[in-house]
């Protein structure tokens, strides 16, 4: 079955146009795309863009980019979709021209988040570069990164209908790990290429639509130049440098403007689906990972440095 190839680009709805150029162009190693009517666009590739950045009061994700391979295949899913009752609407020529792409059709999942399926993802006119990078980003067939998407109650039954059985992805892992007595993190996480997982779904205490995204560097040492320049800039961070037991990311959590957060992370596993094996795990972190607040107390708590020994 032809589905979708990979997470082309999101679009974000944000407050403070100001705060997040600064945030994914400084502090991220990001480059600025071009100035839109809403907005403007970040590159972290050759392509036109990969993040639309457009100005509201939503602070949140507004609509997921996702590209096939072709027009055929495009057709094809958007059939298969129209058959399964869900409605997909064509996307005009101001739109697509936009988005920067050919052909652009727009539906929603069953959570009401926008998705845009898509061929033809253009090139920027000139070649990536980033003031802050020792390397690049890891885009290529993996596409633009991963996102974890909040289920609000929609049963999981309901969801992988949507994501499994009409745009074709498959299931890469399950995490359950027991937080504290009665609390639990459930994620499910889904590929489409070898990218361990392109989305990943969680029922999370969270009004947003949006847990995090993630941007994954060439270069280990750019993790740590970023994790630096996020707490010199005094960025709030949801977790601290650690990894993760199922795509063995080395990676930390910092909060966007928007409040939702960004995954910065390098040495993704990839998945080769001819001997990849669906498990279920029961940690979201194989180390590291810890809220700052956590640290911050046990650093606080430590003993004094003895002096020198006689």
């Amino acid at each position: 079955m032809s589905g979708v190839k990979e997470l082309g680009y999101v679009v974000y709805e944000v407050s403070s146009l100001t705060d997040w150029e600064h945030f994914g162009v400084e502090l991220l190693g990001m480059q600025y795309g071009e100035k839109t009517a809403d907005g403007f666009t970040l590159r972290t590739d050759e392509k036109a863009h990969r993040w639309v950045v457009t100005e509201g009061t939503a602070d949140d994700l507004v609509a997921t980019g996702y590209e096939v391979s072709d027009a055929a295949a495009l057709d094809a899913l958007v059939d298969r979709l129209r058959a399964a009752g869900i409605e997909v609407a064509e996307g005009d020529d101001t739109l697509a021209a936009a988005r920067r792409v050919e052909r652009i059709f727009v539906t929603a999942d069953p959570m009401g988040n926008r998705v845009e399926l898509v061929t033809g993802l253009a090139d920027a006119a000139t070649p990536f570069e980033s003031a802050k990078l020792l390397g690049g980003f890891v885009t290529g067939a993996g596409g633009a990164g991963h996102q974890v998407l909040l289920a609000h109650g929609v049963s999981r039954e309901t969801y992988l209908g949507f994501y499994i059985d009409l745009l074709g992805f498959k299931i890469s892992d399950i995490i359950v790990e027991e937080l504290a007595p009665g609390v639990v993190a459930d994620l499910i996480f889904l590929h489409c290429n070898g990218r361990h997982h392109t989305v990943a779904f969680g029922d999370l205490p969270s009004p947003k639509k949006t847990h995090h995204f993630m941007v994954e560097v060439t270069d280990i040492r750019d993790v740590g130049l970023a994790y630096d320049r996020c707490m010199d800039a005094k960025q709030p961070f949801e977790m601290t440098l650690g990894m993760h037991p199922n795509d063995q990311m080395f990676s930390f959590y910092v909060f966007t403007p928007s409040g939702f957060s960004i995954e910065y992370g390098w040495g993704g596993l990839i998945i080769d689906d001819e001997t990849w094996e669906v498990r279920t795990l029961d940690k979201l972190h194989s180390w590291g990972h810890r809220p700052p607040g956590a640290v911050a107390e046990l650093l606080a708590a430590a003993p004094a440095p003895h002096g020198e020994a006689h």
